[in-house]
């Protein structure tokens, strides 16, 4: 079969890296991922089944790895080499149509008994995820034994796949799983009634996360910064009340909250440095130091701030989170959750519902074929600037299955 792998190689990476500096996405052209001709994946266990995926999104964590920029706490976490692709609908065997929920917990992993998290139902804090019977690995797409979705093929564990409805199309379908993060960031966000929530970055993780927002919480203002006008549209399509550059929030912030502005040297430049109030929720779908650093300017004093955008190594000044007494949550991933009402659901249903009540499978922008990797991958990484969200490798041509 066709697949694309990532393998370990120190100087490719850095030279991935180097490229990227000049040209987003330019990692793919140079470093250690490359179309290969590989043997099927073997079935991990007895119960696992093969996946021909129909569409596999390429998300921010992919675009770190192929431009060398995904941190060093990984590497521990995935086996080489390694198929990336874990936003993926594909079909089984038997004509099914599924969506992947990749996160490797214990189930799959074939540990018994199941450690506390997954026993309650959130895989993606799963303390074994270097154990088992499958390679290290934290979800399909970095682990060496179940291949991954940038693939004419791959394994899963039943425990894995949901079938998708028949009114929903690939791209929706494909969608499900990122939807899934941002409906996870909403709910762990903790928003109160008639509060104000921000939302940082509008690509695809903060676009989801504004319609979660909107769908499962009931604030009285939501404020999303988006650089590009695309964005912009959508964003303000998907639920926020407000949107505005990001080097804007700061201001809007304070007139929408009504704090006072605290500002540098005693206000000689003008310059906001933090608010006297805030926001009573920010969540930060970029990662950046930039990002974060506004997010603490800007959340008021125990207010919460919700990391959902993956970060690298950042270069902070922690004194406000210190200071104002912030609460600072990282949101990986899904699994179950808890609603206002007090039940429980899993995130993957909601995704799905999601999904369908705000037509989400526009967000896919363009796809391509996998032996386009390096154009795909390059559109990938400028989406925003091109007027894209979402892009897909397409692997539902037939010809093109016999090409590869």
């Amino acid at each position: 079969m066709k697949a694309l792998q990532f393998s370990r190689n120190i100087p490719r990476y850095a030279v991935a890296r180097v490229a990227a500096g000049f040209t987003p996405g330019g990692g793919a052209s140079v470093g250690p991922l490359r179309l290969a001709d590989l043997d099927p994946p073997t079935p991990p266990g007895p119960d696992w089944v093969r996946v021909r995926p129909r569409l596999s999104g390429i998300c921010g964590s992919d675009l770190a790895t192929v431009d060398g920029r995904s941190a060093r706490y990984f590497e521990p976490l995935v086996s080489f080499p390694f198929v990336p692709g874990h936003e993926v609908v594909g079909d089984l065997d038997d004509g099914t149509r599924v969506v992947l929920e990749p996160v490797l917990g214990c189930v799959s992993r074939n540990i018994a008994p199941t450690c506390t998290p997954c026993s309650n139902g959130m895989l993606g804090n799963c303390e074994h995820v270097s154990f088992g019977d499958l390679e290290p690995g934290i979800q399909t797409g970095s682990c060496h034994d179940t291949g991954g979705g940038w693939a004419t093929a791959f394994c899963a564990h039943p425990s894995q796949l949901h079938t998708v409805p028949g009114d929903l199309s690939d791209e929706a379908a494909v969608i499900v799983e990122p939807a899934a993060c941002g409906l996870h960031a909403a709910l762990l966000a903790g928003v109160p009634d008639d509060g104000t929530v921000v939302v940082l970055g509008a690509g695809t993780l903060g676009l989801l996360t504004l319609a979660s927002l909107r769908a499962h919480t009931a604030p009285r203002t939501i404020i999303a910064t988006a650089r590009y006008p695309d964005q912009r549209r959508l964003a303000a399509d998907l639920g926020a009340d407000l949107v505005i550059a990001p080097d804007e929030v700061r201001r809007a912030v304070r007139r929408v909250t009504g704090s006072r502005a605290i500002t540098r040297g005693g206000g000689h430049d003008g310059s906001v440095h933090s608010l006297s109030g805030g926001a009573d929720v920010v969540v930060d779908c970029v990662g950046s130091s930039s990002s974060l650093t506004d997010a603490m300017a800007v959340t008021r004093p125990r207010g919460r701030i919700v990391l959902v955008g993956m970060p690298a190594s950042v270069n902070l000044e922690l004194t406000p989170l210190w200071h104002r007494e912030l609460e600072l949550v990282g949101a990986y991933t899904y699994g179950t959750e808890t609603l206002a009402d007090g039940t429980t659901a899993r995130t993957f249903d909601l995704a799905f519902d999601l999904v369908r009540r705000y037509d989400l499978g526009r967000l896919v922008s363009a796809t391509y074929p996998l032996r386009r990797y390096r154009d795909a991958i390059q559109h990938a990484a400028a989406a925003g600037r091109r007027g894209a969200v979402k892009v897909a490798f397409d692997l539902r041509d037939d010809k093109e299955r016999e090409r590869l």
